[in-house]
């Protein structure tokens, strides 16, 4: 079985914008390359929005350098950038931008989820891009939910959604720089399942809802991350003691450099005073005006 080397839980809860109540769970500033090509999942466990009139989310902000993944399962989101992409996720979809050489977005609760109001919940995920990508042209991938492949699990244990990359012979519908798995997963009370992940990765488990008994012997309460070693192993024993949600991130390591500030995240000092440089200048380009 592949080996647990550390659990990390984070039950502090800080706001991004006015719309994103979220618990950061893990961030490349405190575990750097043992999480490559990972660098950041923000967790915005379930809260009740009021109906209201207002615009709720973040506004107009840059980004240079890697992606964000945005997976919604409880509420809307409508995104704009400066490059053109756009739209709104809805329940079960997941939203994939490249932020490349850089753009500028905002964020917001969809029009229709604001005046209605309701539970929001949603992660955020950051992925670094290789250094021969970092400044490719920003792009934007709507993943609806009926296009994510849906499999259920032997003895009706749960089923997992593959968001990217593969999961036995199903392939994930987004497109990435890196090898990369995203598995997004549900496993039901009293019931197990073992997962294959490739040897040469790094292998996340994020514990959203519930608990998770890894191989036998390490419990992950929600909330928290378990980080695995690279240890030639591939199998991990997964034991649902409650109804549990999680997310498997793996991923080949980058080996290379990570310096990042703020919304910057490049391989150099250098090229993070060239980003803001950039900025500043309006390379980013502007949010169109509908």
């Amino acid at each position: 079985m592949k080996k647990v080397v550390g659990v990390y839980r984070n039950q502090n809860m800080h706001w991004v914008g006015d719309g994103f109540p979220v618990k950061n769970l893990f961030s490349y500033d405190r575990l750097g390359q043992t999480i490559s090509p990972f660098l950041l999942l923000d967790y915005a466990a379930p809260y009740h929005f009021d109906a209201t009139t207002a615009q709720q989310g973040v506004g107009s902000h840059p980004h240079r350098g890697f992606e964000t993944v945005t997976i919604a399962y409880k509420g809307e989101v409508t995104h704009k950038d400066s490059s053109g992409g756009g739209g709104t996720i809805k329940t079960g979809d997941v939203q994939w931008m490249t932020a490349g050489s850089g753009l500028v977005h905002e964020e917001f609760h969809s029009k229709a989820f604001a005046e209605q109001g309701g539970l929001f919940e949603m992660v955020q995920l950051w992925v670094n891009l290789p250094a021969s990508d970092k400044m490719t042209p920003p792009k934007y991938q709507a993943l609806e939910a009926k296009d994510i492949p849906l499999i259920e699990l032997e003895n009706d244990a749960g089923h997992v959604r593959v968001i990217a990359g593969q999961y036995h012979d199903h392939q994930g519908p987004a497109a990435t720089f890196s090898p990369i798995n995203v598995w997004d997963a549900e496993l039901k009370a009293d019931h197990e399942s073992y997962f294959h992940v490739p040897v040469d990765h790094t292998t996340l488990l994020v514990v959203l809802d519930g608990g998770l008994l890894v191989n036998d012997e390490q419990q992950v309460k929600d909330h928290s991350i378990a980080i695995f070693a690279k240890d030639g192993e591939s199998t991990i024993k997964l034991t649902a003691s409650e109804d549990a949600r999680f997310l498997i991130l793996t991923g080949k390591p980058l080996n290379e450099p990570i310096q990042g500030y703020g919304p910057f995240v490049m391989n150099s000092k250098e090229e993070i005073i060239q980003a803001f440089h950039d900025f500043n200048t309006g390379k980013f380009g502007e949010i169109p005006v509908a």
